[in-house]
C-alpha cells in the first residue's frame, strides 16, 4: 500500500472509515499531505460520533489516531501502528472501543450507538 500515493492511501481510509463507522463520522478534511520518493505523510481530521474531532497522521509507515483538545491531543492506543502490516479491521475495531470509552452511555445509547 505505501507505493500508492498519499492521496489514494488517505482515499483508501476514510474509505474503511465510512465502511466501519457509517454515520458515527463525518466532517472529513485531508490535510499536510507530502508526497515525494523520501517523505510521505498526511493528515485526516474527522467528527467521530459527533462527540469527538478525531486526526489520523500517517508519516513514513506509521500511522495512529488522536482526539483533539485545542493545541494538544489525546492518542488512542493501537496494536496496529504500521501501515503495511496492519490488519484494518483490528485497526478500526481498536478505535471504536477506544472513543466509546470515553463517551457517557447515555449519549451513545440517545443517538442508537450503544
Amino acid at each position: 500500500m505505501q507505493n500508492k500515493s498519499a492521496d489514494e492511501m488517505s482515499d483508501f481510509m476514510i474509505d474503511q472509515l465510512v465502511h466501519f463507522f457509517g454515520k458515527k463520522v463525518s466532517d472529513f478534511e485531508v490535510s499536510d499531505v507530502i508526497d515525494n520518493q523520501s517523505h510521505k505523510t498526511f493528515t485526516i481530521a474527522f467528527t467521530a460520533y459527533d462527540y469527538f474531532p478525531v486526526i489520523l497522521t500517517y508519516e513514513k509507515g506509521r500511522f495512529g489516531c488522536s482526539i483533539v483538545f485545542g493545541k494538544r491531543t489525546i492518542g488512542l492506543n493501537s496494536s496496529q501502528k504500521w501501515w503495511d502490516e496492519a490488519d484494518f479491521a483490528v485497526f478500526l475495531k481498536e478505535m471504536q472501543e477506544e472513543l466509546e470509552l470515553r463517551i457517557p452511555d447515555k449519549f451513545l445509547k440517545s443517538h442508537g450507538w450503544l
